[in-house]
């Protein structure tokens, strides 16, 4: 049994996204709620604005303590420079990538728009699904 080794067939299709005008507190709540470790970016037609990592998240609100300051948006505190991939890409060569730049996650875009992210998780999900198939062929 061959099995798929392209983005698309293991990405998550409906990642948790936020706007980049919403209040740092509210991205807080998402990752704790949905127990992940950071959101995609994006703007009303789910365009791809960024990342917002749980440590984005920490050093905000570490950072407005210390500076006795408020709390701005996710747009003060998020990635804008995100490496992405394709639907069609390879995952092989995305874990690769990945694990040269120590990224946990990718999100998956087509025509600038977010379409779904690849996480360490679902490549792990296949390398498990291949190992059991390897076993038992």
């Amino acid at each position: 049994m061959k099995t798929s080794i392209e983005i698309k067939d293991h990405m998550l299709t409906n990642p948790v996204s936020i706007s980049a005008h919403a209040p740092l507190a509210e991205a807080v709540q998402l990752i704790l709620r949905h127990k992940i470790s950071g959101l995609c970016v994006v703007d009303a037609d789910k365009k791809l604005l960024g990342v917002l990592s749980e440590l984005d998240c920490l050093k905000g609100f570490m950072t407005a303590t210390y500076n006795s300051s408020s709390v701005g948006p996710v747009s003060d505190y998020m990635t804008r420079d995100v490496d992405v991939v394709h639907a069609s890409d390879n995952m092989i060569n995305v874990a690769n990538d990945m694990l040269a730049k120590g990224q946990r996650r990718r999100p998956v875009v087509e025509n600038g728009r977010l379409v779904g992210q690849i996480t360490c998780r679902q490549m792990l999900s296949v390398v498990e699904e291949f190992s059991r198939s390897a076993t038992y062929a």
